[in-house]
């Protein structure tokens, strides 16, 4: 059986001094900063901790949290197929850089999300930005 989602491609991980953790990510875990944005009264920071997905600090995400984002092919048609078994999302879709997105919880409370990748390489692109902070 395959699995439900196409791959892991974000941890967003909640921060309460973007900062500090910051430079224990970098210095102390020798983790890659990829880039570090303020925009919109938030702070999100990407990391390259693994091979695996982004690691993004984000100071608008409740600390301790860490809420993974699975890339599927096709975000409605993966919405309308888990609603037909009784998933419920956590409100409406909502854009995140690379496209569009839903967030919901498993029967515990743990936060996950599902979003489509319909702007590929755009956070790669976020590093070539001279906003980067």
């Amino acid at each position: 059986m395959a699995a439900p989602f196409g791959k892991l491609g974000f941890l967003y991980v909640g921060t309460t001094n973007i900062s500090r953790d910051l430079e224990y990510y970098v210095n102390v875990l020798g983790a890659e900063k990829l880039w570090h944005y303020r925009e919109f009264g938030a702070q999100v920071a990407a990391l390259r901790l693994c091979e695996g997905p982004f690691y993004l600090l984000a100071d608008h995400r409740k600390a301790p949290s860490i809420l993974p984002l699975f890339e599927v092919p096709d975000v409605r048609a993966s919405a309308k197929a888990l609603k037909a078994r009784g998933w419920k999302p956590e409100g409406r879709s909502f854009e995140i850089p690379p496209g569009p997105c839903y967030v919901f919880k498993d029967p515990s409370g743990n936060e996950l999300g599902i979003f489509e990748n319909v702007r590929p390489g755009v956070m790669r692109e976020f590093a070539e930005d001279p906003r980067d902070a």
